[in-house]
């Protein structure tokens, strides 16, 4: 039978091809620079095929290595799930889960989740990653992460999903401002050049284009908003107006400032929270306990109160 690769030389591969720099790959694995060079070159012997284009100033994947490198992250994260499987089988509810959230739904929905989940399953342990939608998925196809609560519509092909609530996106301005005396708002009378938006990479972004039906655009005044935190200040001094989700005007977003959430018409805009594992995960009890305990926080038929 012909040597196979280890998962440590994969392990070693896929930091070179994050980092593509050796010492930088090495500190990432806890190793020395030779011994994380030594395992890829056995890996290439082994392999039959060079992976890596080294030169003093220059390190690069090949082709060969390209495609090494997309099966051995599959290839890692089933060895993840298998480990998880196995020790799972003595308590499906215990242990450490890793749970990742985008920032429009972390700040308002983890901090409950986690003390509903610490108090009915006391011997679990979950670490929490903040990111944008597409880092997130990452890490969780490559096992980084073993679920991650984010917003629909996404590309969620080839994971497991289970939508937790689905909630309207309401429109926001400053007290007395013209959007907000219309009757009846309709998405459509919305003026998109008033319309501020968080920066490329947020979902929210998408959802509120798509919701108003625009195209991908920049602001024509070339405001933009790293996070809602930065969003609200910026509605507050009149630069626009901006829709935000149900769940961050029940946390009480808008406390504190002058400003006023109003409904907007059917078909408002809406976005889907969902959560999601790979569907190898052998954690499938964890997983729907986590969504039910997150669905019976949000009150799928609740709505936020009205501002002012």
């Amino acid at each position: 039978m012909s040597p196979l690769p280890s998962l440590r030389q994969l392990g070693y591969l896929v930091a070179l091809a994050d980092t593509l720099n050796f010492t930088r790959a090495a500190e990432r694995c806890f190793v020395t620079q030779s011994t994380l060079s030594g395992a890829l070159q056995e890996l290439e012997r082994t392999l039959g095929a060079q992976l890596v284009e080294r030169s003093r100033q220059h390190v690069a994947l090949t082709p060969a290595g390209e495609r090494a490198v997309e099966r051995a992250r599959a290839l890692l994260a089933a060895a993840r799930d298998l480990a998880d499987e196995v020790a799972s089988l003595a308590d499906p509810m215990a242990g450490l889960a890793r749970l990742g959230a985008i920032p429009t739904i972390a700040p308002y929905l983890l901090p409950g989740l986690l003390r509903g989940l610490r108090e009915t399953h006391p011997q679990l342990r979950l670490t929490l990653r903040e990111d944008q939608t597409v880092p997130l998925l990452a890490r969780l196809r490559e096992g980084m992460l073993d679920f991650a609560l984010i917003a629909l519509p996404w590309d969620t092909d080839g994971l497991q999903v289970i939508e937790v609530m689905v909630e309207e996106l309401w429109l926001v301005a400053p007290d007395g401002d013209p959007a907000l005396s219309r009757a009846g708002l309709r998405v459509d009378a919305i003026d998109p050049q008033r319309l501020l938006l968080l920066e490329e990479g947020h979902c929210l972004r998408d959802h509120t284009l798509a919701g108003c039906g625009l195209r991908e655009r920049a602001n024509p005044n070339g405001i933009e908003a790293t996070s809602l935190a930065t969003l609200i200040p910026m509605v507050e001094e009149g630069l626009g107006i901006a829709l935000l989700p149900e769940m961050a005007l029940k946390a009480g977003i808008l406390e504190h400032t002058r400003l006023l959430a109003r409904p907007l018409a059917a078909p408002a805009p809406r976005r889907t929270i969902a959560l999601v594992a790979r569907p190898t995960s052998a954690r499938r009890t964890l997983f729907e306990a986590i969504a039910a305990q997150a669905r019976a926080l949000t009150g799928n038929s609740a709505r936020p109160r009205r501002w002012g």
